[in-house]
């Protein structure tokens, strides 16, 4: 875990050493207790030497001590850490799926999901039923009350460990396990009766699925960045075709316009010219005529 600071890390050392102390002085009273059990009931716990006793009773504390410390320890660690709280989204889909099932079908799954811890800790109970209920023999020496004990532990044991592969089986035959498929209501739906299958996947280890979340995540931010961009560019593309319409209108008018106006102009100077061509001719004809004139006169 990471401290930032002076206070944190006093607080940190302050829970640890307190769930310490706890976890110290309740192994210390288990161990006592069973202690004072055992070596009112078995003579070879009367037998043992004070120090052999002493260091029984102090290693069940000192055990129950280290593992309440670290206990503490990783709860102090989640509880200042809000990402720790984070919850993906298959777990939130299985904490659903859970809370519409019945007292059996949690025993059922409790079971199945701990399946090798129920067969370890049947062969511990079992081995030492078992040893209770031999020692009763007067005629067996220690050795044999034993091999007798561990007989029958193996035997419940292995009938743990059929019923284990059964549902091993089972869940092989059905599809379950890392990945499950599974009845929920629909996000969509408004009203929440809308049932749908989902598949999930099942985590390993807490955080396993993050990344698959935060891939989806991100690949939903990116869905939308493009339809936005999509909408903007089809509602632009609109707007540009209705000024490029326009543009194309008042340019077709202008050129309309100059060839008007070239055509007025060549007939404008097409109207001077024959004008002027007029004026020449009428002024070479008055030139013409008028010695004619001055001749007579002079007669």
């Amino acid at each position: 875990m990471k401290i930032l600071t002076k206070e944190e890390e006093a607080a940190h050392y302050n829970a640890t050493l307190k769930g310490g102390f706890t976890g110290g002085f309740v192994g210390l009273a288990v161990g006592g207790a069973a202690l004072y059990v055992a070596n009112r009931r078995f003579h070879t716990i009367r037998s043992l030497t004070i120090p052999m006793k002493s260091f029984l009773v102090s290693s069940s504390g000192t055990f129950a001590a280290i593992i309440s410390a670290d206990r503490a320890s990783r709860s102090y660690e989640w509880n200042r850490d809000p990402s720790r709280k984070y919850k993906d989204k298959s777990t939130l889909l299985l904490e659903q799926e859970k809370a519409s099932e019945t007292t059996a079908q949690r025993l059922k799954a409790w079971g199945k999901e701990n399946r090798y811890s129920i067969v370890t800790a049947s062969w511990v109970a079992s081995m030492g039923i078992a040893f209770g209920m031999v020692s009763k023999n007067k005629y067996l020496t220690g050795a044999q009350k034993l091999v007798q004990a561990r007989v029958y532990a193996q035997g419940l044991t292995l009938a743990v460990l059929v019923a284990s592969a059964a549902f091993e089986m089972g869940d092989a035959k059905k599809g379950t396990g890392r990945w499950e498929t599974v009845t929920v209501l629909d996000p969509n739906d408004p009203e929440h009766k809308h049932l749908i299958q989902k598949k999930i996947h099942h985590e390993a280890y807490e955080g396993e699925d993050l990344w698959r979340d935060m891939v989806e995540a991100e690949e939903r931010r990116i869905n939308e960045r493009k339809r936005l961009a999509e909408e903007r560019n089809h509602s632009s593309g609109k707007t540009s075709s209705g000024k490029e319409n326009k543009d194309k209108i008042s340019s077709e008018m202008k050129s309309a316009g100059k060839v008007a106006f070239a055509d007025a102009q060549e007939r404008e100077d097409k109207n001077q010219a024959e004008q002027a061509e007029k004026e020449a001719d009428a002024k070479h004809e008055s030139t013409q005529s008028e010695p004619k004139v001055n001749g007579k006169n002079k007669i």
